[in-house]
């Protein structure tokens, strides 16, 4: 696997056992999707095959780089330097 040591997310399922499997710091994880269904599959107990692994994408054709996801103390998911600045140090600019 060329590119595996980067990998952080979700990818086409390499093994070809389900569509997608989660990566974490280069490593394949247990969790796997189907469709829209996450479920857990630990990865089968062999060396990743030798290929550049392939983003997958989110059910619906979403990204799957995280710009989906929003943040706890953002609720509207936009980061706002300065009000955080203000929030924690209780500053007005």
């Amino acid at each position: 696997m060329r590119n595996a040591s980067l990998a952080q997310g979700w990818y086409r399922d390499p093994y070809g056992l389900h569509d997608d499997r989660y990566f974490s710091q280069g490593r394949p994880t247990k969790l796997v999707r189907d469709g829209k269904r996450e479920s857990y599959d630990e990865p089968p107990d062999r060396p990743l095959p030798w290929a550049d692994l392939v983003p997958a994408e989110q059910p619906g054709g979403e990204a799957a780089d995280g710009s989906d996801l929003l943040r706890v103390d953002r609720p509207s998911g936009r980061y706002d330097h300065d009000k955080a600045l203000n929030e924690v140090f209780g500053m007005s600019w």
